[in-house]
């Protein structure tokens, strides 16, 4: 698909302000670098779910492809058979889909291009440009040096190119054990970058692959494999976290050697997140420790856990626009997060009222046996959300704590002899309390209502200060409410650890399970990912646990940020 220089800025600044990798798309397109064409690519490696992290990657690398009008891959970077499944395949695409981008059938997959990169390797051991390296893993690190002092050619760096051929004809054909040598790039041993220093391109490795079975005896580093991936695609720009800057001249290095297509790489600064890690090596280590519960625990800033807890990509969308595109590290609050998502489902979501921690009122005066039904709106900032009726009877739940026996001079809600709103309802006033005479807790709450005030309004002008959400005994569904909290107690376990464990961080009290609450009847048959807002409580996902015999639902948010409040206990 081409497209004049024109029609691709206007497209692009449609729906994004121009940021440092725009600027060079433009300029790109200006001298017409690539032909008019921009063609990015999301490059997985399947070893894990997706996190929000990659949600960045993949607003940018897909989103400004969209904007230029151009075209975008999703490409499986799926060189290492021992880390790799086809579960992360499939929970990739169904992220990425759900994200709402369509790579239509520019599905790639690395281990497609064996067979061309062992050409390419063939290729540079005939240039003199690769050799066979017979130093085990711990010798070729210490001959690789460090920082401050250059590393050391390898004993076997000199091999004659028939001996390379040959030896790396008998890797390929299984001949050595696994990790007897590797193939390496002839770069430059003293380059003050180290990922230069000879790197390796192969290695002898006997794993199933979840695609290729047990056909491939050797693997292709990633280093070996990405750039040249890039190239076979026709891919324009390679946008790519900035841990990839040191490595942009081995990129081009190994597409300068082979004489072969060159896109362009540009790195933008990766996502850090309070309150969490992001780290795929340290999501893997929280599941398969049993941590959390699995890959889709709602705890998680997986995208497959943020979706089971909520959020809607819509809000990650957001999100990913609102922190924008640098190339400086940072750190971004979750309140941030929390701000998009709430700001999102304010607007779509319906609210219904649910009683959390349970108490019983009983309406002395109202009618035994009689049930009104009650309007009550669906969404006040969706006008065409409408309305619902909702039973009304002589017994309701309450939050328990909206009652107080002897209340602070500030507590506005139902105290003995005080009267409030009942939301859609009626005004009600505490008359007496029931207590359970061996704990002393209050079972029942004994009211009156006043019949005037149907609709939950005084016609005698009378105010009252609290307004309390509520749900008919008789017509209550019982559902249970996974409340979370942030994961981890430290804003960067990672850093707070130091040389210790970040476990240590992980949050006792990040989940509560409510197991009875009451919720109004027209959940009973919420299917799951539906969302909601609580009244007053936040706002709730109906979870796939759900059954018929039981409801489950996710809090989302909270109504209010919750994160300021932590962070002012902490200072």
């Amino acid at each position: 698909m081409k497209h004049s220089d024109s029609h691709l800025k206007e497209d692009a600044h449609k729906s994004s302000d121009t940021n440092f990798i725009r600027q060079e798309i433009d300029k790109d397109l200006e001298t017409n670098r690539y032909d008019g064409r921009v063609h990015t690519r999301f490059p997985p490696e399947p070893s894990g779910y997706l996190h929000i992290g990659h949600a960045k990657a993949i607003c940018i690398s897909f989103g400004i492809a969209e904007d230029y009008g151009g075209l975008y891959n999703l490409r499986f970077d799926d060189s290492n058979p021992i880390t790799e499944e086809s579960e992360y395949v499939d929970a990739i695409k169904r992220d990425v889909r759900w994200l709402g981008f369509d790579w239509k059938d520019r599905e790639y997959h690395a281990s497609d291009y064996f067979e061309t990169l062992c050409e390419y390797a063939v290729k540079l051991i005939e240039k003199g440009k690769a050799y066979v390296c017979d130093l085990t893993p711990d010798e070729t690190r210490a001959y690789r040096g460090t920082l401050v002092k250059p590393g050391k050619d390898s004993p076997y760096r000199n091999r004659s190119i028939e001996e390379n051929l040959e030896l790396f004809r008998k890797m390929r054909e299984g001949e050595f054990p696994d990790g007897f040598c590797t193939l390496r790039a002839k770069i430059d041993m003293t380059s003050p970058n180290l990922n230069m220093r000879d790197p390796v391109m192969y290695r002898i490795l006997r794993a199933h692959h979840h695609r290729r079975g047990d056909k491939w005896c050797i693997y292709p580093t990633y280093d070996f494999t990405h750039g040249q991936s890039d190239s076979i695609e026709g891919i324009t720009h390679s946008l790519c976290d900035v841990q990839f800057e040191d490595h942009r001249p081995l990129y081009d290095w190994f597409l300068e050697s082979l004489e072969i297509y060159q896109p362009r790489q540009i790195e933008f600064a990766r996502l850090n997140l309070t309150y969490t890690v992001l780290g795929k090596r340290n999501l893997r280590v929280l599941v398969e420790e049993g941590h959390v519960n699995g890959w889709d625990d709602p705890r998680l800033p997986t995208l497959s856990g943020m979706r089971r807890r909520g959020y809607t990509p819509e809000s990650i969308r957001d999100f990913c626009s609102r922190i924008g595109v640098s190339k400086a590290d940072n750190l971004i609050e979750m309140a941030q997060l929390e701000y998009s998502i709430r700001n999102d489902l304010n607007q779509r979501a319906p609210r219904v009222m649910a009683v959390l921690n349970p108490v019983k009122v009983v309406i002395d005066n109202y009618p035994e046996g009689q049930v009104e039904m009650l309007e009550a709106e669906n969404n006040p900032e969706d006008a065409r959300a409408g309305t619902r009726e909702i039973p009304f009877s002589r017994e309701i739940y309450i939050e328990r704590e909206d009652f107080m026996e002897d209340p602070p001079r500030k507590f506005f809600r139902l105290a003995p002899g005080r009267e409030v709103r009942l939301k859609h309802a009626y005004y009600i006033q505490c008359e007496r309390i029931v207590k359970d005479e061996n704990t002393g807790e209050i079972v029942e709450i004994h009211c009156t209502y006043d019949p005037e005030t149907r609709g939950g309004w005084s016609e005698d002008g009378r105010r009252v200060r609290g307004t309390l959400h509520w749900v008919s005994a008789e017509h209550a569904v019982d559902a249970e409410v996974r409340l979370y909290d942030s994961l981890f107690t430290e804003r960067e376990p990672e850093n707070a650890a130091g040389d210790a464990d970040w476990i240590q961080f992980l949050n006792p009290n990040s989940l509560e399970v409510l197991p009875s609450c009451k919720v109004e009847p027209s959940l009973v048959d919420a299917p799951p990912e539906n969302r909601y807002q609580f009244l007053r409580m936040g706002y709730f996902c109906v979870d796939p646990d759900t059954t018929s015999e039981k409801l489950v639902f996710n809090r989302t948010v909270p109504l209010r940020d919750s994160w300021a409040k932590i962070q002012r206990g902490q200072k």
